[in-house]
């Protein structure tokens, strides 16, 4: 063996002969070295020496070297005159680190609650239901599994944000496969930054962040949706799987809420300004833009509130999603578990303690205030993957106790919260659809127990809980558009061979090559990007008809009522929660020509007339970064007075949820327009259905104006 270099050796001088083969030894451990004194060499024998406390930012004593973080060597790189010849100079600002964010003021809302089973990307199980709505709407915005901020303890875990989508599928569509998309590097905040000046969410009022309103929380809540569905269209061109550690959710609030869109961020007792009981939400990131309930994960919220000189905490909300023994299904009643505990794997377990949360929970029944509920629910369009949060108004703590749990091990706390009477239904309203649907309960003031008459794939219900109208004027319902002669087109069209339907990422599909490359929809027919076509596949593709680019061939997916409103005649409304983007249905009818609209309004009975050459407003929620800003007319005109679908119910609203696109399906040089019907923004169950029936040209002022009722704030007072 050659010999080595021990740890007492000198290195011979000279240069080194780096043949040869050293012999080196571990190093056993590491002996703290102290700053030699003045006039001691440094090889000598360390003398014991006194620990140093030296600030950041010095001044230092001779042979201590500044700590880097806080100081960075001058320009120039001569001495600080103040740093003994040092070499360092200016001082800069702390680099803070990543695993550790400093907790906000009112922010600590406790531990989790006992028993609580942790999910695959390491959040609650009880908010696991983000991954599962991301994972349907594809595999979302690369994010690392724990990227969300504990309100328990102040911490942000998981990797810095990035703000580029490295774009690389190897999606199929076609049985046999297609080449992968060559990467793209998608930088996303172009994107978001054109949404926020879009909706004029570049610079918020102080005023309004504080405490916001109606109109603010929806154009929030709007970019939010229309950002996290760009993004996940964007990542899942790229072929990623289901099941992936990806939020899209997640990711697209915490970029909102960096630029400053967010509102209502004072912490209060009672209702929240712009949110109205029975408002629905699909994330729980959701309710923290709108400032309903701050805690991303934890189910208690609350702060501090100062009475005999102490502070003391009090509950401002709570969310209730099912992650525990929660007993709520009289719906005015709510037996709430407490949060803390901690099951180990081990099987071990420890008992709640009467702070954060619990005790807020405990001030308020002593103190009397009220507790914002949001109870979670299954949603069961998504197979019941995934919950709905329904903000159900306000309770009060009427009792508290602690118990054992069901497991006998641990000790739990519970509270009893009864509902303020006087308050618009919500849960309630959500159980009696439920047994409607289960046929428990009947109806009250059907006529028609389906209207269609077996055409679609649900049952429309005819009902009037109103008067004693017994139904409107006959027509024959047809699910579909009706076309005398299509369009013709210059280039023949070619149709797809995705025989087992098309998929993100397909570049040899040419439907999805119409679309920009993209899938227009999700798998549940949420529609991902607004544009001014898009492209289905028509009758020569060879995809099934379950395919994803058919969304508006299948008939309405929500379960839709028509019923008597009060003031309005015949309107539509869902039984079903419909999200942001989501599809409707398709307004059915003849297709005629323009010149022959009058036919069908001599009588002054054209509201069953749909005319694509109108002119809209441009719907804030459709003014997209990819897309022009308003619509484009389309020579299209369909009468459904003698025959239709249930589009032909639907009214007019200055203020609608649901918004038209144009739809075009082609078959070698012919073109089929079609007009469908999506959700603006999340829609909760019973509540109308509206569109903007639009503006008449000027050419065509004659018509017969209408007064509106829709009783809208921006309520113009007419339509056509």
């Amino acid at each position: 063996m050659e010999q080595g270099f021990g740890s007492d050796s000198v290195p011979p001088a000279g240069p080194i002969d780096k043949s040869k083969v050293l012999d080196v030894k571990p190093l056993r451990c590491l002996v703290p070295v102290f700053p030699s004194p003045n006039g001691m060499a440094s090889g000598t024998t360390p003398q014991p020496s006194p620990f140093v406390c030296v600030p950041p930012s010095g001044p230092f004593p001779p042979g201590v070297s500044p700590f880097y973080p806080f100081l960075s060597p001058n320009e120039s790189g001569r001495s600080a005159e103040n740093h003994d010849g040092l070499g360092f100079g200016t001082p800069i600002s702390p680099v803070p680190l990543n695993s550790f964010r400093t907790p906000t003021a009112n922010g600590d809302t406790g531990p989790r609650r006992p028993g609580r089973p942790r999910g695959s990307n390491g959040l609650a199980a009880e908010d696991d239901d983000s991954q599962n709505h991301s994972d349907q709407f594809g595999s979302g915005y690369s994010v690392h599994a724990n990227d969300v901020e504990d309100t328990s303890t102040g911490k942000k875990r998981g990797r810095p944000r990035k703000t580029r989508l490295s774009q690389s599928g190897s999606g199929s569509g076609s049985g046999s496969g297609n080449p992968a998309t060559p990467p793209i590097e998608v930088d996303i905040d172009p994107l978001l930054n054109q949404l926020l000046a879009s909706f004029k969410l570049v610079e918020i009022d102080q005023v309004k962040k504080a405490d916001g309103d109606k109109e603010l929380a929806g154009r929030i809540l709007l970019v939010y949706d229309l950002f996290r569905r760009r993004m996940t269209q964007i990542e899942e061109r790229r072929g990623e799987t289901p099941g992936s550690a990806r939020r899209p959710d997640l990711k697209g609030a915490n970029l909102l809420m960096t630029r400053g869109a967010r509102t209502n961020q004072t912490k209060r007792v009672g209702n929240v300004p712009g949110v109205e009981v029975g408002d629905i939400f699909f994330f729980r990131m959701e309710l923290c833009l709108v400032g309903l309930h701050a805690p991303s994960m934890a189910g208690i919220d609350y702060m501090s509130v100062r009475l005999t000189g102490d502070e003391e905490p009090i509950a401002v909300s709570i969310v209730s999603s099912g992650g525990y023994d929660d007993e709520g299904d009289d719906g005015d009643v709510l037996i709430y578990t407490g949060q803390g505990g901690v099951q180990r794997r081990d099987g071990q377990m420890f008992d709640q303690k009467l702070e954060r949360g619990n005790l807020a929970l405990e001030k308020s029944m002593h103190r009397g205030n009220e507790v914002r509920v949001i109870r979670g629910v299954l949603d069961v369009q998504n197979g019941g993957r995934g919950k709905i949060y329904i903000y159900d108004g306000l309770y009060r703590v009427q009792e508290s106790w602690a118990e054992k749990s069901k497991l006998g091990n641990c000790s739990i706390f519970r509270y009893k919260l009864i509902r303020v009477p006087g308050q618009p239904e919500a849960f309630t309203l959500w159980k009696s659809v439920q047994q409607w649907r289960e046929g428990t309960v009947t109806r009250v003031g059907v006529i028609l127990p389906d209207l269609t008459s077996g055409a679609e794939s649900q049952p429309v219900c005819l009902v009037n809980d109103v008067d004693d109208e017994k139904g409107p004027a006959y027509f024959t319902y047809i699910p579909s558009l009706k076309y005398s002669k299509p369009f013709m087109k210059s280039n023949p069209s070619v149709g797809c061979q995705c025989l087992g339907g098309c998929q993100p990422g397909g570049t040899s599909c040419p439907c999805i090559q119409k679309n920009g490359g993209y899938l227009p929809f999700n798998p549940l027919g949420v529609l991902m990007s607004y544009k001014t076509l898009v492209h289905e596949c028509g009758s020569a593709c060879s995809c099934p008809p379950n395919c994803r680019n058919r969304i508006s061939q299948a008939g309405p997916k929500a379960r839709v009522e028509v019923f008597k409103t009060k003031n309005r005649g015949w309107g539509l409304r869902s039984w079903d929660p419909i999200r942001g983007g989501g599809f409707v249905c398709e307004y059915a009818g003849e297709v005629i020509e323009e010149s022959r609209v009058g036919e069908f309004g001599n009588d002054g009975d054209d509201d069953y007339i749909f005319d694509a050459t109108r002119m809209y407003e441009p719907l804030e929620a459709v003014r997209d970064y990819n897309d022009e800003s308003k619509k484009v007319p389309y020579p299209l005109v369909i009468s459904a007075k003698k025959g239709g679908n249930v589009a032909r119910f639907m009214n007019h609203s200055c203020s609608p949820n649901v918004f038209w696109q144009l739809v075009v399906r082609e078959i070698n040089n012919e073109t089929f327009y079609h007009v469908a019907f999506f959700a603006i923004r999340h829609i909760p169950p019973m509540q109308e259905l509206t569109f903007d029936y639009g503006m008449v040209p000027p050419d065509k002022a004659d018509r017969r104006r209408k007064k509106c009722l829709c009783g809208s704030l921006n309520c113009r007072g007419y339509f056509y």
